[in-house]
């Protein structure tokens, strides 16, 4: 048995979550490591947002952290030691490893750690883990939900050309932090242009805003409005991994809806935005695979 731990501290909503655990999940076998998945310290602060661990509802194989290794007790005092001490250290001799650049890392690839280490950050780009992708889809197939509601989606989606379209309202005070509704439009159309009688999907966390948005004709686009809160998501997830194309927000949860697609001839639809600033980060250096389409917002 291994004897090198790899713990990961998941922060974040569960397209976050994701990115997290598929970057350390491969560092982890690479390094013939143990991962172990932080599932409380990341969110124990988020006074914000209330964001919780996720990942419960996927058959991920790794344990969860027991109290030592989240750096119980005194973890926020600990742990800030920790990265303090790890700071000016060559990435390679870190045993705690803070993301400190948004665009793909290629030193966390060839990371070859002596010991235990800790990982924490967003590590948005399929490039973290492309090399483990077999592995990756059988540790993020999902539970899926038993109520009649979501089955009866299922089957409806299964039934026809899905097309997910997942529209994001991120702020409802600065437009800039939105996709604009031009791109939705576009995107609509090059898929039309490809998908002989798509039935669009749409995804949304306003979904009555979205609706004045999109002019869909009524027996083309069904809105899935019967999951809510974070506690739900994992089956709004479920039922989009289910559609055969995708056009997604600047989110990472419709990011994992087109990726987790097992659909070899999908169309997905990016943004093609750079923005690091407000609410919605999007566009670093690696985070569209080569093979989407990139429209700009």
């Amino acid at each position: 048995m291994t004897s090198k731990k790899i713990v990961v501290r998941l922060i974040g909503g569960l397209g976050n979550q994701l990115f997290g655990y598929a970057a350390a999940r491969r560092l982890a076998i690479v390094n013939d490591a143990e991962l172990v998945i932080d599932n409380l310290s990341g969110f124990l602060y988020d006074h914000q947002y209330r964001r919780a661990y996720q990942l419960g509802h996927f058959n991920i194989p790794c344990r969860l952290a027991l109290p030592a290794e989240r750096l119980e007790p005194l973890s926020r005092i600990r742990r800030f030691i920790k990265k303090l001490v790890n700071k000016n250290r060559p990435f390679d001799k870190k045993n705690y490893i803070q993301q400190d650049v948004f665009d793909f890392d290629e030193r966390l690839l060839s990371l070859r750690p002596q010991g235990d280490i800790t990982i924490e950050g967003y590590w948005q780009s399929e490039y973290y883990f492309r090399d483990i992708e077999a592995q990756l889809r059988q540790d993020l197939e999902i539970t899926p939900p038993d109520d009649l509601l979501n089955k009866n989606m299922r089957a409806e989606i299964t039934q026809k050309q899905a097309v997910a379209v997942h529209y994001r309202f991120f702020s409802t005070q600065d437009p800039a932090d939105n996709l604009s509704r031009d791109y939705y439009l576009r995107a609509i159309t090059r898929i039309r242009q490809s998908v002989a009688l798509p039935h669009f999907f749409i995804f949304s966390d306003k979904p009555d805003r979205a609706a004045k948005q999109l002019p869909l004709d009524p027996d083309e686009v069904t809105f899935v409005n019967i999951n809510h809160g974070d506690e739900s998501a994992y089956a709004d997830l479920w039922l989009m991994k289910q559609c055969r194309h995708f056009i997604i927000a600047n989110s990472t949860f419709s990011w994992w809806g087109a990726w987790l697609s097992p659909n070899p001839d999908k169309t997905v639809i990016a943004p093609g935005l750079l923005k690091r600033t407000g609410l919605s980060w999007w566009g670093f250096k690696g985070l569209v695979p080569a093979s989407w389409v990139t429209l700009d917002p």
